[in-house]
């Protein structure tokens, strides 16, 4: 059923739907609390198949929960990422919605500026001597010759190469189509790949998770970035999805010279299990994907305000198209 057709046929439901809460991590109780001020929320459907679920809120959800709603009229996803959506069972025909906020993105513009900083300005350089108790300076560039090279131009990317344009750094960008943005010198589809980290000294990875690009980050890709750069070889930041980056390929190249560091938020399985070589790596840095933590506080009102609009018969915005997941 087309969008505007489906949504000319909600405007006879009754207002208000029920919500169903499914999420796995994220403060679930946070979530209820919030969305429960506003409208009915379960945490369970209501027997094999409840028909009193308009709404889903999701992260990571009950595997198959999604398939036993036969009137849900709309998904939002939690996380800025909606692959877990379409893991096992597909889901149902409804509309898709990533909920932006803006905390969540100037999260993320945080985490990638301050590690594209500590590349730029040594930084595992410096906590190294300090542990030696070294006090010696290392030559460093200024950053409009250090290039940093975004994969993912959606919201997340454009914000963080506003800042880092800002901060004085050149500023690459590649997405899957052809994107423009003012500065930013841009790359897209295959061909555009290669030109895109030949010329990329840090590499910040932000792209969605998809069948096309699981396993993007592999030793390849890094193998072509710049290698004669200003910072002595390429950095690698990974904010997006863990299992874009293949990690055997990752140590490989930082023991074989190709990447100098990286700096990783996400894994390919999470938690990161105690005996992964990437957490006593001395050129390594690791975070617990805090990148950009979905804050309920922020994102919970646009959320409801998204479904009294669409119950007014008004467009959903930031749709998922399910055809490329995301």
């Amino acid at each position: 059923m087309a969008l505007v057709e489906f949504q000319r046929h909600i405007m006879s439901t009754p207002a208000r739907g029920r919500i169903l809460l499914s999420v796995t991590g994220f403060n679930p109780q946070r979530w209820y609390d919030l969305l429960s001020k506003k409208r009915d929320v379960v945490l369970e459907p209501a027997g094999a198949e409840d028909p009193s679920i308009d709404y889903a809120v999701v992260w990571k959800q009950q595997p198959g929960i999604l398939s036993r709603l036969p009137n849900l009229k709309v998904i939002f996803s939690i996380g800025a990422g909606v692959d877990h959506i379409f893991t096992g069972d597909p889901p149902p025909d409804v509309p898709i919605v990533r909920v932006i906020a803006d905390n969540l993105t100037q999260y993320m513009c945080e985490y990638v500026c301050w590690r594209v900083l500590d590349h730029h300005r040594q930084g595992i350089h410096y906590r190294t001597q300090q542990a030696r108790k070294v006090w010696r300076d290392a030559q460093q560039p200024p950053a409009n010759e250090v290039s940093v090279g975004i994969m993912g131009l959606g919201e997340l990317g454009r914000h963080a190469a506003r800042a880092l344009l800002a901060l004085g750094f050149k500023v690459n960008g590649w997405s899957r189509g052809v994107r423009t943005m003012d500065g930013v010198s841009t790359f897209h589809g295959a061909e555009g790949m290669t030109p895109f980290l030949n010329a990329t000294d840090i590499l910040v990875v932000l792209l969605p998770l998809t069948p096309a690009t699981e396993g993007i980050i592999d030793h390849s890709v890094l193998s072509r970035l710049r290698q004669d750069g200003p910072l002595g070889g390429p950095c690698l930041i990974n904010a997006g999805r863990g299992r874009l980056q293949r990690e055997a390929d990752i140590l490989r190249a930082l023991e074989d010279g190709t990447l100098k560091e990286a700096s990783l938020d996400v894994f390919e399985r999470e938690p990161l299990a105690p005996e992964s070589p990437l957490w006593p790596h001395p050129r390594v840095f690791v975070t617990p994907h805090a990148a950009a933590v979905s804050d309920p506080a922020h994102l919970a009102a646009p959320m409801l305000r998204q479904m009294e609009a669409f119950e007014r018969g008004e467009a959903l915005e930031n749709l998922v198209d399910p055809k490329v997941g995301y």
